[in-house]
């Protein structure tokens, strides 16, 4: 099926769904769709380890110094916890914007990449996001997992297989290369994927970036360089934009007080959180609650 025969029967499952929720999970392990009906400011999430494929309407998203947009048809692939910034661009009731979305399981491409017996070639570029246009194979593939939604029986036999075969398509395309490097757990990416583990584990402790450089094997300086070729932002700078976007979170969609999401995500100076907060976001965080909730962690 095409790209627009994906678009179509991701159409008919919406319509089943009234309202404008941006995120509906599907019911098929993994697979999400994002949905929007109108154009949206720019704004701040992170993205974890995804492939999303744009299937109606356009999108950009903005990670360090890059910006990328996104037609019907393209493909993002993340490889890393990412803080990015996106927004619609092309969106109406009439064509809303539409992507489907794969959480990407790193245990099973490791089983993949070990089992494979061709060539996996490597580089050592430093991306952590890859876009490109979606083959007709992956693009199926996708379709034939997403119509699993209409029969549980068919979703636990064909689920499991279908869901290696999207894997192993994403591990043998040209544009993997970070996927292939992130699962050779002595690479750089990987021992950076595995310190960002560590960083959102508990947003509140400090960042000791010795501490972190000897987990990683690393001299500070050269996990500080390799840290910043990755997430192209330090430790330090990575951390603060995590504990802003969940403040934002803990404030809009928990209720939280400024104050006490402050200090949930490792603040002492509730001046301090305020003056990062308006100078991140543009307002004060006392006016953030009227604004639309933060993701803190989506592929869209």
């Amino acid at each position: 099926m095409t790209i627009d025969g994906l678009n179509k029967a991701v159409g008919v499952f919406l319509s089943a769904r009234p309202g404008d929720d941006e995120r509906i999970e599907t019911g098929v392990p993994g697979l999400w769709i994002y949905a929007k009906s109108e154009p949206t400011t720019i704004d701040a999430a992170i993205y974890t380890p995804i492939v999303s494929l744009t299937l109606q309407g356009e999108k950009e998203v903005r990670w360090g110094t890059n910006a990328r947009g996104f037609r019907p048809g393209e493909r993002l692939i993340v490889s890393h916890d990412l803080p990015v910034q996106s927004c619609i661009t092309q969106a109406s009731m009439v064509a809303p914007f539409r992507a489907i979305a794969l959480n990407l399981d790193l245990p099973l491409l490791r089983d993949l990449r070990d089992t494979w017996d061709g060539p996996l070639p490597d580089d050592d570029r430093g991306e952590v996001i890859a876009c490109d246009v979606a083959d007709e194979g992956f693009a199926d593939a996708l379709t034939r997992y997403f119509a699993l939604h209409k029969d549980a029986n068919s979703a636990r036999l064909l689920g499991p297989i279908l869901h290696r075969e999207l894997h192993a398509r994403l591990l043998i395309a040209p544009h993997a290369r970070m996927l292939r490097r992130l699962l050779n757990q002595e690479s750089q990416a990987s021992q950076i994927a595995r310190s960002i583990a560590q960083i959102r584990q508990d947003l509140s402790e400090p960042v000791i970036i010795s501490d972190l450089a000897r987990a990683a094997g690393m001299s500070v300086r050269s996990f500080h360089a390799h840290f910043k070729t990755i997430t192209e932002t330090s430790p330090l700078q990575y951390q603060k934009e995590l504990r802003l976007i969940e403040a934002r979170r803990l404030i809009q969609a928990e209720g939280k007080a400024v104050g006490t999401a402050a200090f949930e995500v490792g603040y002492e100076s509730s001046t301090q959180f305020s003056r990062e907060f308006a100078r991140r976001f543009g307002i004060p965080p006392s006016k953030a609650s009227a604004q639309c909730v933060c993701r803190t962690s989506v592929g869209d």
